[in-house]
Order: C-alpha cells, then sequence, then structure tokens
C-alpha cells in the first residue's frame, strides 16, 4: 500500500480535498496556492449544502505558509458571496500582515467581506469578467432594534472601510459612495464593480489571469531572493 504520509501526490491530493489548497514547486520558487470560496464561516456552522471557507482552517494555515521555509509566496484564489465579517476581517490582517509575496486573483465575485480579503494581498488582481459587490453591513435573523446595534454595525463598518482604503488605491469618499449607492442592486444598497471599473478606480490594481498572478508571484519571490543575497548596506 501506498504510504500516504511520505507520498508527495497523496499529500498534495489531501491538501486540495481538505483546504482547497495547493503546494507546486519549480527553480523559480515553491508557491502555495489556496481558495477562499462561497461564504466565510465563522462563529456558526452553516448547513452542509452551503460552499464554505472556514476561518478556523485558513488562519493557522496562514501562520504555516508565513513561517514555513518550503514556501516562497501565496496565491489566493478568491470567489466568495460574503460571509462572517469579524472571520473575514480577520484572515483579510492575516494576509495583509504577512512578510512573503502575496497576490490575489478575484474570479467570479469578490462578495461583501470578499472585497477586503482581495486587496489585503501585497498584488491584487481581477480577471475581466469578475465582479466586486459593494455594500454596508447588513446582518439576517433577530436583531436587536437599539441604538447599541446600530453604533455596532456602523463601527465595523468603519473598520472594513479603513481596511480597503489603506490597502487599495480607492479613496475613502468614493468607496464609502459605492458602498451607499441606490438603484444599482435591484434589492439592495451598493455597487458592483465588474473587472474594468475595479481597476480604473483603483480598488483593484490591474486585470490579470492565472499566468499574469503567477508571474507576478515568480518576479516577487524572485526580488526578495535577490535581496537576500545583496542586503543592503547600511
Amino acid at each position: 500500500m501506498c504510504d500516504t504520509q511520505t507520498n508527495p501526490a497523496a499529500e498534495s491530493d489531501r491538501m486540495v480535498e481538505d483546504f482547497g489548497a495547493s503546494l507546486t514547486r519549480s527553480a523559480r520558487g515553491n508557491i502555495y496556492i489556496l481558495t477562499i470560496i462561497g461564504q466565510i464561516e465563522g462563529h456558526q456552522v452553516l448547513p452542509d449544502t452551503v460552499k464554505t471557507t472556514k476561518y478556523e482552517h485558513v488562519m493557522p494555515l496562514l501562520a504555516q505558509i508565513e513561517e514555513s521555509e518550503e514556501v516562497d509566496g501565496l496565491l489566493l484564489l478568491l470567489n466568495t458571496v460574503g460571509g462572517d465579517i469579524e472571520a473575514g476581517l480577520a484572515i483579510a490582517e492575516l494576509i495583509s500582515g504577512m512578510k512573503k509575496p502575496t497576490v490575489s486573483l478575484v474570479l467570479g465575485g469578490g462578495h461583501s467581506i470578499g472585497v477586503p480579503l482581495a486587496v489585503a494581498a501585497k498584488r491584487c488582481m481581477i480577471a475581466p469578467s469578475a465582479g466586486m459587490t459593494i455594500h454596508p453591513v447588513r446582518m439576517s435573523g433577530t436583531v436587536v432594534g437599539a441604538p447599541a446595534t446600530f453604533q455596532y454595525f456602523n463601527r465595523i463598518q468603519s473598520q472594513i472601510v479603513d481596511f480597503v482604503v489603506a490597502n487599495s488605491g480607492i479613496s475613502k469618499k468614493r468607496f464609502v459612495d459605492y458602498m451607499m449607492a441606490t438603484g444599482e442592486l435591484a434589492t439592495d444598497v451598493g455597487t458592483v464593480l465588474y473587472g474594468k471599473e475595479a481597476v480604473a478606480c483603483g480598488l483593484i490594481e490591474r486585470l490579470g489571469s492565472l499566468s499574469d498572478a503567477l508571474d507576478c508571484l515568480h518576479e516577487m519571490v524572485r526580488q526578495n531572493r535577490s535581496d537576500e543575497r545583496n542586503p543592503e548596506k547600511e
């Protein structure tokens, strides 16, 4: 029988099945590919019929990637439909705090909390057909109708706005205007920005495909290696 603990192919299959992830090795560098899809599952467990990304899986995985000597860079493939705001923002903060090269590629859509996740990487790209949905913080289910509830919503929304503005080229006013726009979404408040629009407003850095994202990441890895071999003298 094949020993899955020492078989690289079996280990790769397990990573894809368990985490939607894989590690590619080449002379240009070892790239960890991580998918963040569906809803970001936070403190509540979602039904089995819903595609989710579990934050308790992703957070320690990101820490492991940052510490691993086998990994040179991280490629994030994003196609999200929102989810737990605090969990998504926590993942985004971890990504933005990584020293290793990181590139994100938005495919399909980046809904709500998917926007901070996209801009958290050092370089972010979007496919021409992909869309970014920007809308105010909202909650389904039972909500306590009290001033404190509104204040909480307002504060967490401010945290998201500040994070996006700090990690992208869009202005705070423009991002808030997109968030509060009426008439763009049929039954909601907000805006959908597709590939070129997301780039034009400064939210996403550039249009790109899988090969573009990998080329960018490998170039960042090459630059890192060059800097390590030739550190600047003070």
